[in-house]
């Protein structure tokens, strides 16, 4: 049996150095490089590899700077190594690398050579590492003068990312150098959104010297450290060129495949093998090898080279023959099995007349990087925070992820669909100067403020007014530390002081009052009056300010506040509106108990020419008219009125069920006339009630259109009240997305197209085509039915707002509705859906079209479909995302295109989302796609298989 080597991690590098302006940026090639520890703004350049080392200060503002004790300055030590940055306060601190390009790829290193820097000789050091909210590595420091090397390839998702060290209390975290360099997207395919690979090694085989190999010999200075074991091995090399074949996926260098090994016996294997490093979240982590081959010999006709790769006695490769001074690599794309020893045995074939040879292998194991991080605004907004008041705590890395890390004084919000929100922040009594940054304003989802009791000066930001989520700007604490929180009691005259615990309590203690926003901005040293935002907010009704202990705020006073004959204009004006709302109440009790007597139905007709009819107790108010004028429109029905006994008939006594929402449950039905309709029936347990039945039944009787349900008619009779349309025979979208519908067939990728298209047709009519328009605000995939020719029709309008287009394209409510997984998250924290937040509806139910796959994925972990799509789009393997049901049978183009679509649709930002007409457009051009594919795929088959015969009642045959 051939001898074996044990594959030895070495971590060595050269620099010397040279001085340089500081660089805090990527330099022409990209890259980053960190010199960590290096006093001031000072910078060197290596001779070697000619690449500048910029100081990390304007990297990081946590830690001190060291030198090295001297007795570890040595020739063999290069200069990157002398100093190191230490961080022995804070559990976490991080360096943060900017201006990069969010989405591509990027190789991260990072170095430690302990050097005794703290005059402590204490070893071993043990801390981890992460990668923005991902868990990297852990980093074990068992040797003063042995450089450590950590190495991981990861998709940056945003334009800058941060390295985190992170305390365990094995030690304090210190770091020699940072690495950041950028690598093309078609590298590594293994690496995508969701998934990065921690380097094991980089072995470059045959050097008999001791030289790594590194930029600028590998343009994307990765290194690579020399193998070669004389007792073992024979050294082959060339000087000639060994190239990349096209669109190769690892590019590794020439100096690197100028080299290989082959057994000293030629009847003898190449051995080696690595043991597996466990990880404090992976005890036993699978790996990804990639073996890179190049055959370096010209050899004869009669002369062949070919080979197996064998891991732990499992074929890998099963017959491998390198090509003459080109580079070729054999990979794994997923992890092998696990086992605590991999063993690699590269043999020669029966039929091969030469021994194997190897140039190269590099080893990594996988790391996660699917969690996101605190929404990026958020983020910008408490950074920005920050370094304005130069916050110190415990400040570092994302704010709130990993939740045992998240800062301190802030409280966040945790969405299984979305990404984490800062909801809470207590900034009272830290010494707060200056002016209140205007970056509170973009903390979209906050509730809850405190700025109380600091040194703020100038005077109060409109920013403020912005805060739409706000429900108490608390002032303060009093000296037993619980926070307080003004109750005005108007009847009372007066105001009770409460004390409570927490902001929780604080918020329980106001929920019982109309939900108006408190803010406290006592005990600062603000100026000038209240912002015009803010004062409106008082006027109105939804603003409790509080601004005590300001001396010089609001000098003129009534500019602050809103009109202190306010309240008594109030109780003139309400007074006589109760009183004639109450005899109105009276009169219509009793014009209704003598309609009932005389059984006069509760809607009249009004015609006999369009069968309208008028209710004698319901109308909406819409907005504006054209002119300006406000108007009340009374509902109008143009619809046949139903008993509920007639309803018993119909459904024959409710017997079947066709489907269940909010409402209540749906029937099948059959009118007279024998044509079948279905049944919307509210029950009493509904969620929705008088309200939302009116809005439905006012909806109906107004939009025509063929992409949106007909109501046949409607029954409101006593307690009862139901909804008769038009019955859609293949029932809901969502049952033919999982397969349960029509008899388990699945949609067709043109099926799917269509649909998605007459769907995004109806949703437009709404949008535009209505007067006045409407926002339907509960889209989804159970809200689409089918009729027999697979139609589709949008549902269920109780739910649907009217808007006025001249006042733009949004409604303010005071409760969000809407179905989990499909809710635009700019509607959750705004409390105003737009017309974009059906935008965003849409998107999913397109991503639900294209993937076969739920709003909301719950395997293993709950995820958003709209995250898990992006980490696999991520990796530009459409094949990866799509409905394995449709068998391929689909224009990769048009897929591509819709899937695009579906991305621009749930964008977080609704100003980046495209409206209903824009998708509509785009819809029609990837249903053209199809057809083309279609006609395409037909004319070749007709060609190459002669005249196919039609086929009808199921998939066309492929």
């Amino acid at each position: 049996m051939a001898a074996r080597s044990s594959l030895f991690l070495l971590c060595l590098a050269t620099a010397t150095a040279g001085v340089l302006q500081a660089r805090a940026q990527p330099d022409s090639k990209g890259f980053i490089s960190v010199d960590c520890g290096l006093p001031g703004k000072t910078s060197y350049i290596d001779d070697k590899t000619k690449i500048s080392y910029a100081s990390d200060d304007g990297f990081t503002d946590g830690g001190k700077h060291y030198n090295v004790s001297p007795e570890y300055i040595k020739p063999a030590v290069t200069a990157r190594y002398y100093n190191v940055r230490s961080f022995p306060d804070g559990a976490r601190n991080c360096y943060t690398l900017r201006s990069l390009v969010a989405g591509l790829k990027y190789l991260i290193r990072a170095t430690f050579m302990y050097g005794n820097y703290d005059g402590l000789n204490k070893l071993p050091v043990s801390f981890d590492l992460h990668i923005g909210v991902n868990f990297w590595t852990v980093v074990n420091i068992t040797d003063p003068i042995q450089p450590v090397n950590r190495e991981a390839i990861v998709v940056v998702p945003d334009d800058s990312v941060q390295v985190c060290l992170v305390n365990t209390g094995a030690g304090t975290p210190f770091i020699s150098g940072l690495d950041l360099r950028p690598l093309m997207n078609k590298l590594y395919p293994q690496v995508n959104a969701t998934q990065g690979l921690l380097q094991l090694a980089r072995l470059n085989f045959g050097p008999s010297d001791e030289t790594s190999i590194r930029y600028p010999d590998d343009p994307h200075d990765r290194v690579w450290f020399p193998w070669f074991d004389a007792a073992k091995w024979n050294e082959i090399s060339t000087t000639n060129r060994v190239q990349n074949i096209d669109n190769d996926l690892f590019e590794a260098p020439t100096a690197v495949m100028q080299t290989a090994v082959t057994p000293i016996n030629a009847s003898n294997n190449i051995d080696f093998f690595w043991n597996s490093q466990p990880q404090p979240n992976d005890p036993a982590p699978g790996y990804i090898a990639i073996f890179h081959f190049s055959e370096l010999e010209n050899l004869p006709n009669n002369a062949s080279r070919q080979f197996y790769i064998n891991i732990n006695g499992i074929l890998f490769d099963d017959g491998f023959t390198p090509s003459f001074l080109y580079a070729e690599a054999s990979y794994s794309s997923k992890p092998f099995v696990r086992h605590p020893q991999y063993n690699i045995t590269i043999n020669a074939t029966a039929n091969s007349t030469m021994p194997p040879l190897i140039n190269a292998v590099e080893v990594y194991s996988v790391i996660s990087t699917a969690n996101i991080g605190t929404d990026s605004q958020d983020v910008s907004a408490i950074m920005t925070i920050k370094a304005k008041y130069q916050v110190k705590k415990n400040w570092m890395g994302d704010p709130c992820l990993p939740r045992n890390l998240a800062w301190d004084n802030l409280t966040c919000s945790y969405a299984i669909s979305n990404p984490a929100r800062i909801t809470s922040l207590n900034l009272s009594k830290i010494g707060l100067s200056g002016e209140i940054s205007s970056s509170f304003g973009n903390l979209k989802a906050i509730q809850y403020l405190d700025l109380s009791n600091n040194n703020l000066t100038g005077s109060i930001p409109n920013a403020l007014s912005q805060l739409s989520s706000l429900t108490i700007f608390t002032g303060g604490e009093d000296d037993d530390g619980w926070l307080m929180v003004d109750n005005n009691d108007g009847a009372a005259g007066g105001r009770q002081r409460q004390r409570w615990r927490t902001v929780e309590g604080a918020a329980r203690a106001v929920e019982g009052r109309r939900r108006g926003e408190q803010r406290d901005l006592t005990g600062n040293q603000l100026n000038g009056t209240i912002p015009p935002g803010l004062l409106k907010r008082i006027q109105d009704g939804f603003l409790n300010l509080r601004y005590g202990n300001n001396p010089n705020i609001c000098t003129n006073g009534n500019s602050c506040q809103p009109p202190k004959n306010k309240s008594k204009l109030a109780i003139y004006i309400v007074v006589p509106i109760v009183l004639v709302l109450a005899i109105v109440s009276v009169m219509t009790l009793l014009y209704c108990l003598l309609r009932r007597k005389k059984q006069v139905p509760f809607f009249t007709y009004k015609g006999s020419m369009n069968n309208s009819v008028k209710p004698q107790n319901e109308t909406m108010r819409y907005g504006p008219t054209n002119n300006g004028s406000r108007h009340n429109s009374s509902l109008r029905l143009e619809n046949r009125r139903f008993t509920y006994n007639e309803l018993e008939k119909i459904t024959n006594k409710f017997q079947r069920v066709l489907g269940q929402g909010g409402f209540g449950k749906v029937y099948d039905g059959f009118l007279e006339d024998g044509t079948e309709v279905a049944v919307k029936v509210r029950t009493e347990s509904s969620n929705q009630g008088d309200k939302e039945f009116l809005v439905e039944a006012q909806i109906l009787t107004r939009i025509h259109h063929k992409n949106l349900v007909s109501m046949i008619g409607y029954c409101k009779d006593e307690k009862y009240m139901a909804l008769v349309y038009e019955y859609m025979s293949e029932g809901t979208l969502q049952e033919h997305i999982a397969g349960k519908g029509n008899d388990g067939r699945y949609l067709t990728w043109k099926e799917r197209l269509r649909i998605a298209l007459e769907s995004a047709q109806g949703l437009e009519y709404l949008h535009k085509g209505c007067n006045p328009p409407l926002i339907h605000r509960d889209v989804k995939g159970t809200n689409i039915l089918l009729n027999t020719r697979l139609e589709a029709k949008i549902a269920d309008f109780g739910l649907s707002k009217v808007f006025n287009p001249e006042n733009g394209t949004h409604v303010s409510t005071n409760k969000l509705v809407g179905t989990p997984g499909y809710v635009d998250p700019e509607y959750q924290s705004t409390m105003q859906p737009t017309t974009k937040s059906d935008v965003y509806s849409f998107g999913v139910v397109l991503l639900e079209l294209v993937t076969g796959k739920p709003a909301i994925l719950r395997d293993p972990e709950p995820i958003s479909i709209i995250h898990w799509a992006q980490q696999r789009l991520a990796r530009g393997n459409i094949e990866g995302v799509v409905d394995a049901s449709m068998h391929g049978d689909y224009d990769v183009n048009g897929l591509w295109k819709v899937a695009d679509i579906a991305r621009k649709c749930t964008a977080l930002s609704s100003a980046h989302r495209p409206t209903m007409t824009d998708v509509v457009a785009q819809l029609q051009e990837c249903l053209e796609l199809e057809d083309k594919h279609q006609n395409n795929s037909t004319l070749e088959m007709e060609q190459n298989f002669g005249r196919i015969p039609s086929i009808t009642g199921g998939p066309a045959a492929r």
